[in-house]
């Protein structure tokens, strides 16, 4: 018997076909968003490392609208879209006199929440789909073991005799669509659980930098709004 990829696709029958066509489906997919997901988090990292930079020269300064501004160029990065919301929240908040610098903190940090989970959001896209692949292929593969099962026992009935030619074809077949099974979930898995550890700790360093710059602002803002208060 020839076990060659071809002569074994020629021999199988139309369902293991279909588990092993959905199973490429899979992997195509999960590795469309292992390198959609890493592109996209490398860009985040790179622009907001920048965006943190730009932002310590110019709030030393103390030059807040510019702040604000210069996020906009970096739309892909987490601590832009946080920072800077939390940083117009409290301009926003600034320009009206009922409100106090507690009160004005307080909307700034619900503004930073929101931006952060926006932000998570952003970051967790696509991680879904990989936890499902990893998690439902291996019965995929299952599902292809079984109608190879099957389709050897056809074989033994056809034939009146269960020799291994007999059922060589149906075996080879049932063990094809366990192993593609389990080599579109491994990486799957493996890669799910790699960006699951990296969203974790961005999720550490947008607390961190969004604590920080309500610290900030608690202690050197207030006279940001008295004057911005006295203005209106």
């Amino acid at each position: 018997m020839d076990f060659s990829y071809s002569a074994l696709w020629a021999q199988m029958g139309l369902g293991a076909r279909g588990v092993v066509i959905t199973l490429a489906l899979m992997s195509l997919y999960s590795i469309g968003v292992m390198i959609e997901r890493f592109i996209a988090i490398r860009i985040s990292k790179k622009q907001s490392l920048k965006y943190v930079t730009l932002l310590n020269s110019m709030l030393t300064k103390g030059v807040t609208d510019e702040a604000v501004t210069a996020a906009a160029s970096l739309k892909s990065g987490y601590l832009p879209q946080v920072l800077s919301a939390t940083l117009k929240e409290y301009k926003n908040v600034s320009l009206r006199p009922d409100k106090t610098p507690e009160e004005a903190l307080q909307l700034c940090e619900r503004a930073a929440e929101r931006s952060s989970t926006r932000a998570m959001a952003d970051l967790k896209r696509g991680l879904g789909g990989l936890a499902t692949i990893g998690s439902s292929a291996p019965f995929v593969g299952l599902f292809g073991t079984v109608l190879g099962i099957i389709n050897a026992f056809e074989l033994m009935a056809a034939k009146g005799s269960g020799g291994l030619a007999t059922v060589s074809a149906g075996i080879a077949e049932a063990l094809i669509t366990t192993a593609f099974g389990l080599l579109v979930a491994i990486p799957a898995v493996a890669v799910f659980n790699y960006f699951t550890n990296v969203v974790e700790g961005i999720a550490v360093d947008i607390n961190d930098a969004s604590n920080e710059l309500i610290a900030y602002l608690a202690k050197s803002g207030q006279d940001w709004i008295k004057s911005a208060s006295s203005k209106s």
